[in-house]
């Protein structure tokens, strides 16, 4: 399926499910509304029976049965009666609140605000007031269309969810194959070049030299090797990550504008972790860049290893332009960028190598805007 119409699929399935919700909440309320009316109706037929039963004594006595059955069978609407001397007397309703006065009172308000009091009058004359509240059966259904929406707004939810991990799904499945058609790519002219290498070994050629092409050989297939690995759970091994760091260190040193001055501060004994080398050294390659672009090409460079005991912790400073307290973790998400030319993908690797692959942590430690920045990786040691 396409992403097109994976997108005319899901808003589909949006509208849909809104002119579903729509339809049930209109004909709720009009149920509601009805049950309303119908509960009102009752409620005047029991106020009828309650002024006829006054009459009872004028009457012949087998004449008071049936406002007496209709009186009693009324157990679900809460109510009070109030006569004209004031005497309350409430129906249907928990003992607690009979028994305060105070509550019986706020009782009374609630019901006129729910419905409109009954007045119950013999011969003519005005002898009590009903106030009547909404029956369980109606209290429920008037929180119904509030628990359909909340179902619903989770339903949408999950079909948002759904197709924005399938997105991200085809997106790494997009870079996965990309990364490995460069690493494909780079290992036909890296196989000449370690080719050429030989023959100008063979004709005596400077070794210095030599030794500097073969250094970017050697960088060449490790970039061959990452790449290869995207899309691809890497094999760890427990190494030395001071060795590790230092060569990586080295490495882009010397190749890194003079104008940037590097600092590597290192324990002098060994700090084993389970690292995969190839990603490890890319996450600190990203660092590294990254720092030396926030610099603009030209200022102090600092890494430093820690030794935290169960943690070793790897810190990368520079003095560049900082950055803002609200984007520390924007940085992480894949296309944030600064750089008008730049993808945005570098510290979403790095995170992902760190956390996915290494189960460590990497953050901004801090950050001081005009003053630079502190990025910090923490990695579980071995003993």
């Amino acid at each position: 399926m396409t992403s097109k119409s994976r997108n005319i699929t899901k808003w589909i399935l949006i509208g849909t499910s809104m002119l579903i919700v729509s339809l049930i909440l209109w004909n709720t309320y009009a149920f509601f509304q009805r049950f309303k009316e119908e509960e009102r109706i009752k409620m005047k037929i029991w106020a009828a029976a309650q002024a006829e039963l006054l009459q009872t004594s004028d009457l012949e006595k087998d004449l008071g049965d049936l406002p007496l059955q209709i009186l009693t069978n009324n157990t679900s609407t809460p109510m009070i009666l109030v006569n004209i001397n004031g005497i309350i007397t409430p129906s249907n309703m928990d003992e607690n609140i009979i028994s305060d006065p105070e509550e019986i009172q706020r009782k009374i308000r609630e019901f006129s605000r729910q419905n409109d009091p009954l007045d119950i009058s013999y011969k003519n004359e005005k002898i009590a007031m009903l106030y009547y509240g909404n029956s369980e059966v109606l209290t429920k259904l008037k929180y119904y269309p509030i628990a359909l929406i909340l179902i619903i707004i989770l339903f949408i939810a999950v079909i948002l969810l759904f197709y924005q991990t399938s997105r991200i799904s085809d997106q790494n499945k997009l870079w996965a194959g990309m990364a490995k058609e460069t690493a494909h790519q780079i290992g036909t002219p890296l196989s000449s070049l370690v080719g050429w290498s030989e023959i100008l070994k063979s004709q005596d050629a400077d070794p210095a030299i030599l030794g500097e092409i073969e250094k970017d050989i050697i960088r060449l297939q490790i970039i061959t090797d990452r790449f290869s690995k995207i899309g691809s759970t890497p094999v760890l091994s427990t190494l030395d990550v001071v060795e590790e760091v230092r060569t990586t260190f080295e490495y882009l040193r010397e190749r890194s504008s003079k104008l940037v001055s590097f600092e590597l501060i290192i324990p002098d004994r060994q700090i084993m972790v389970n690292i995969n080398p190839q990603l490890f050294s890319w996450t600190i390659e990203n660092l590294v860049k990254n720092a030396i672009d926030a610099m603009k090409g030209k200022g102090n460079l600092k890494m430093e290893i820690k030794d935290a005991g169960k943690q070793v912790l790897l810190l990368v400073s520079d003095t560049g332009k900082g950055i803002p307290k609200n984007f520390h973790k924007t940085i992480f998400s894949p296309g944030y960028t600064t750089k008008r030319r730049g993808w945005g993908l570098g510290l979403s690797l790095v995170q992902r190598i760190i956390e996915d692959y290494h189960e460590g942590k990497v953050r901004v430690l801090h950050s001081d805007l005009g003053k630079g920045t502190t990025m910090q990786i923490t990695l579980k040691t071995v003993f």
